[in-house]
């Protein structure tokens, strides 16, 4: 991905870097406007990436996040955006449940999200839903915790972009064949916490379906000459709002038939 003309993307990418190391948050790049646009938000994600690979950092997949109309008339856009998904933060949960730290976050959230394991690799332009699943292997229950090192989530496009979509870490289910050939538009989905629920949904607030938004990222990606590979995991988007967590909580994603997936966040 080449950088907007003049714009030198690696000393917020550096903040960026520290924040996440630290744990100590920084104020908005919008606010002093550091980046006019998001083509100079992407460019530092890509710095950002950068300099996580040359710590050792391996990239297992992407993920989408502004997916429901909510979020993206809150942040003023009409498309959604992406990230990295950084396998340091990759927690398994095949066997239903997982702990996870909150010691690891600033000011962690959490959203139930379908997450797709590619068998082959996907090239736009003009993927649709079906070349999706035709290349997907497997569907699974997942957790994301989202986390923004941007003080108080007081983000902006630019800022949540640039923040490589304010990823914080992703927790994925047992896979299966059975989800992923479902109805997943038509499907029903849940995030529970400690008990209560907090978003009940179809998979339809995903951009209408899940697969509708997997086949966006792969459109998108190949304006910039990037494919999604055979073998990453693609994160769908939340199929409803991102939900407050601290030391002690307990969420549960759960559809029928498709069994559930527990996150205990620890101290």
């Amino acid at each position: 991905m080449s950088n907007p003309s003049g714009f030198d993307p690696a000393p917020l990418a550096a903040q960026l870097h520290a924040a996440w190391n630290t744990r100590i948050a920084i104020e908005p790049f919008s606010e002093s406007s550091a980046i006019e646009n998001v083509e100079q938000a992407y460019a530092v994600q890509q710095a950002w990436a950068d300099l996580r690979a040359a710590e050792g950092e391996v990239t297992i997949g992407r993920k989408i996040g502004l997916t429901s109309p909510g979020m993206q008339q809150q942040m003023g856009v009409g498309e959604p955006d992406y990230g990295d998904l950084w396998g340091s933060r990759h927690i398994d949960g095949s066997s239903g449940g997982a702990d996870v730290s909150a010691g690891l976050f600033i000011q962690p959230r959490v959203e139930g999200e379908v997450a797709f394991l590619m068998g082959r690799g996907l090239q736009g332009p003009n993927i649709t839903e079906a070349d999706v699943l035709a290349a997907a292997d497997a569907a699974a229950l997942s957790i994301e915790i989202v986390d923004s090192r941007i003080q108080g989530w007081r983000i902006k496009l630019v800022d949540t972009v640039a923040d490589n979509a304010s990823y914080g870490a992703i927790v994925c289910g047992e896979w299966s064949e059975m989800l992923l050939h479902s109805d997943l538009a038509a499907r029903s989905f849940s995030l529970t916490l400690n008990g209560q629920t907090s978003v009940a949904e179809t998979g339809a607030a995903v951009l209408g379906s899940p697969l509708t938004a997997v086949a966006w990222l792969a459109n998108k990606l190949s304006g910039l000459g990037i494919e999604i590979k055979a073998g990453d995991i693609v994160l769908s988007g939340s199929f409803g709002k991102a939900v407050p967590a601290a030391a002690g909580d307990l969420f549960v994603v759960a559809s029928p038939n498709a069994g559930s997936l527990t996150v205990q966040i620890t101290t």
